[in-house]
């Protein structure tokens, strides 16, 4: 998967789903690095895809990274197939391409290197991660 677009670099929102908060990052091909941005705190999908437009006007990304919760052993659960309908429904909004990322465990890595908005460094990582294999 090349993230290069042209020969020039591309930027990226990656978000941390879930049904009351979904932490965003933004990053590039640049740094290949992200920078946690906020939590968006909203049950109802209007609310949150509000949200996500504001921030895509603001950061006018190449494109966006979703990151895919699964047990771990890989199996997919309830939350894996709602990161993935989240992510459809980015594209078909945005018509922005989306890419899904495995997310195991930066929830964790998050809580364990002292972040305060745990969400949103999920997503950094997330971002970080899929720059990573880019």
């Amino acid at each position: 998967m090349s993230v290069e677009q042209g020969g020039r670099a591309q930027s990226f929102l990656a978000f941390d789903f879930g049904a009351k908060r979904t932490g965003v990052a933004s990053g590039n091909t640049i740094t290949r690095s992200a920078t946690p941005l906020r939590t968006i705190h909203a049950e109802s999908a209007a609310a949150r895809f509000a949200a996500v437009e504001k921030l895509i006007r603001e950061y006018q990304p190449d494109a966006l990274v979703v990151g895919v919760p699964r047990h771990p052993d890989g199996a997919p659960h309830d939350n894996t197939h709602r990161a993935q309908r989240f992510a459809r429904q980015l594209h078909g909004r945005f018509r922005l391409p989306v890419h899904e990322v495995d997310e195991r465990y930066t929830s964790t890595e998050a809580e364990a290197a002292g972040a305060r908005d745990l969400d949103a460094a999920s997503a950094a990582l997330i971002l970080e991660q899929f720059l990573r294999q880019a």
